[in-house]
């Protein structure tokens, strides 16, 4: 073998190694820094209404095909669900971690939801102050600080503390969050238009974002249209497209004095 051969050979394998470890980097993923909160609203008023078991078929779909990061959804690293309020205003409620989550079906993970938050449950109180409180509290205890916030809230919107009369969105805190993080979204499900731009427009926040959507459009998820009969559910890519435009779409942060 001549001394050119060798150098075109010894060329020829470089290359190769080298364009099979830049594609081999190029698939390789970033690993998850979402942390995510689910709240689940169990006073009387929503878990009476039509909507509250379609919400947990709704949320054991929504939870799994983050988890499995189906259709290019985000991977929570941190995950929490638990619920809105109490029988005391301000009163701390479990939070259940992502172990009770994971590595179980669509159908298991509705089971387990509805083991955690079943109809006896009749909290009296909605409490989102509270729920926010022990997010912000867990994000400081495990170092989660500057990592992008995902809060998910199955809830009619409509807060019930001590004392209050009537349903004033404006007593919500939501600016604590912004010492957390650049990048906090909060998604109210299952409310009504006229709630959800109280949300958007009465509650004092910066950067914080904000996205709600009506019950009425929440309840179209399981449309066969959508979520198609005799399709896997990795398959099911309506109920994908559904979900990004109507849910996990992306929310604008405004200036709420």
């Amino acid at each position: 073998m001549t001394r050119n051969q060798l150098k075109k050979i010894v060329l020829i394998v470089g290359f190769s190694l080298f364009t099979f470890a830049g594609v081999s980097t190029a698939e390789e993923k970033d690993p998850p820094r979402l942390t995510m909160f689910i709240g689940v609203d169990v006073s009387g008023s929503f878990m009476k209404s039509r909507y509250f078991d379609d919400s947990l078929n709704f949320l054991a779909h929504y939870i799994y095909g983050h988890l499995k990061g189906i259709a290019g959804l985000d991977v929570p690293k941190i995950l929490f669900v638990g619920s809105l309020g109490g029988m005391k205003g301000g009163e701390p409620q479990t939070m259940y971690p992502i172990q009770n989550f994971e590595h179980k079906s669509v159908e298991g993970i509705h089971s387990e939801l509805k083991r955690l938050f079943p109809k006896t449950h009749n909290d009296r109180y909605t409490d989102f102050n509270a729920f926010f409180k022990q997010a912000q509290t867990i994000c400081k205890s495990k170092g989660l600080i500057l990592r992008p916030i995902s809060i998910v809230l199955i809830s009619d919107g409509e807060p019930d503390y001590p004392g209050q009369k009537g349903h004033d969105v404006s007593k919500i805190e939501l600016q604590p969050f912004e010492l957390i993080s650049r990048n906090v979204t909060i998604r109210l499900l299952y409310t009504d238009a006229k709630i959800g731009d109280q949300w958007s427009t009465k509650i004092k926040r910066s950067r914080v974002k904000v996205l709600t959507q009506d019950a009425k459009v929440m309840v179209s998820w399981k449309d066969a249209a959508i979520l198609q009969p005799g399709k896997s559910f990795q398959d099911q890519s309506r109920f994908f497209d559904w979900l990004k435009d109507n849910v996990d779409s992306d929310a604008h942060s405004q200036t709420v004095d």
